[in-house]
């Protein structure tokens, strides 16, 4: 629009106002107001993105991502895709033979499949956190693999078992599934858990090891809907705060599920987090990200990953043109100028 055209719409005390301030002082108004621009639309995705509870890594500009294990003649080991750049996948099997030795003895029962993988690294380390469960329980155990020496081309090879890092047991006010591992930048690590019951629980690792920094480290509380559903915590450190992502209400139900996608942010990892209006998250607090949107319905399991592109976040979502399949969606996370996570537009 010209500015001329502008000035008409103005009354006469404006118009003096602007013919003070010039041309130049005009423009430049005209660009201050101008709107911000949106965030970039969600990439289309394609090969085998059939997952649940996706954890995304890169290595060497190649991309893996581990996922819940299937019930059946894979005895429910961690699933595995693989990707040369993010948006083409492949299946690439499983890893392990399923529930470890230990699982039974600890737990008291045998567990189907392994839930809900987490891959990190520090150095040239991965750890791969998983947890052990079955539904409606919070007789569950968070274990970990290590290895150190990672091929994205073979992500099934030189794993280990190093046993298990927490565990909650009947009459416990938490439930030690869905773990995330982050090493902040000033070199402490950290975990995040919990789902239902009393919510997202964080505690302190030894960064070398994986395990809990101490027997009795302590369990911070981040967040909590007082027994109602949350979980799939994941932590995400930018620009001098910590956002931490979690989803709300029922996964698991294809078509039927109600995922939906939440944020808050805190200046200290340990928090407090608040979404937007400032609500605290250890009182149902979050701000929306993504909900159910066409045929990608139940959005939630998400991880926030730092990748050469920048920031994205990994996330499934139950396919209503496939029958409510659970399916990858992998896509850059944008940032608005007061510092809050975005998403673009989904595919088409």
């Amino acid at each position: 629009m010209e500015i001329a055209r502008i000035m008409v719409r103005l009354p006469s005390t404006s118009l003096k106002i602007l013919a003070r301030i010039g041309a130049v002082g005009i423009a430049g108004l005209l660009l201050f107001t101008a709107p911000v621009r949106a965030a970039s639309p969600q990439p289309q995705l394609t090969g085998d993105t059939r997952i649940h509870d996706p954890s995304v890594i890169e290595v060497d500009g190649r991309f893996a991502a581990f996922g819940t294990g299937q019930q059946g003649p894979t005895h429910g080991a961690i699933r595995v895709k693989t990707s040369p750049d993010g948006l083409a996948w492949t299946d690439a099997g499983v890893i392990g033979k399923g529930p470890p030795e230990w699982a039974e003895a600890a737990l008291g029962f045998k567990p189907l499949n392994v839930w809900a993988p987490s891959i990190s690294r520090r150095g040239g380390t991965f750890f791969l956190y998983y947890c052990l469960s079955s539904f409606g329980d919070n007789a569950s155990a968070i274990g970990l693999m290590t290895n150190t020496a990672f091929d994205p081309l073979k992500p099934g090879d030189g794993w280990q078992d190093r046993g298990m890092v927490v565990m909650s047991k009947h009459g416990d006010d938490f439930n030690a599934i869905d773990p995330f591992r982050i090493d902040a930048s000033e070199g402490r690590a950290w975990l995040t858990f919990g789902s239902f019951w009393s919510g997202i629980k964080l505690s302190e690792l030894n960064p070398e090891t994986g395990k809990l920094i101490s027997a009795d480290a302590p369990r911070i509380a981040l967040a909590s809907r007082h027994g109602g559903a949350i979980e799939a915590s994941s932590l995400l450190e930018h620009d001098g705060k910590f956002y931490l992502f979690v989803s709300f209400d029922q996964c698991c139900k294809g078509v039927a599920s109600t995922y939906n996608i939440r944020v808050g942010r805190a200046d200290r990892i340990e928090g407090p987090y608040r979404d937007k209006d400032g609500k605290d998250m250890m009182d149902g607090g979050g701000a929306l990200m993504l909900a159910t949107t066409g045929r990608f319905i139940g959005p939630g399991g998400q991880e926030a990953v730092k990748t050469s592109k920048g920031d994205w976040l990994a996330y499934h979502y139950y396919d209503g043109e496939a029958f409510g399949a659970s399916k990858l969606q992998f896509s850059p996370i944008s940032w608005t100028a007061d510092g809050w996570p975005e998403l673009g537009p989904l595919p088409q």
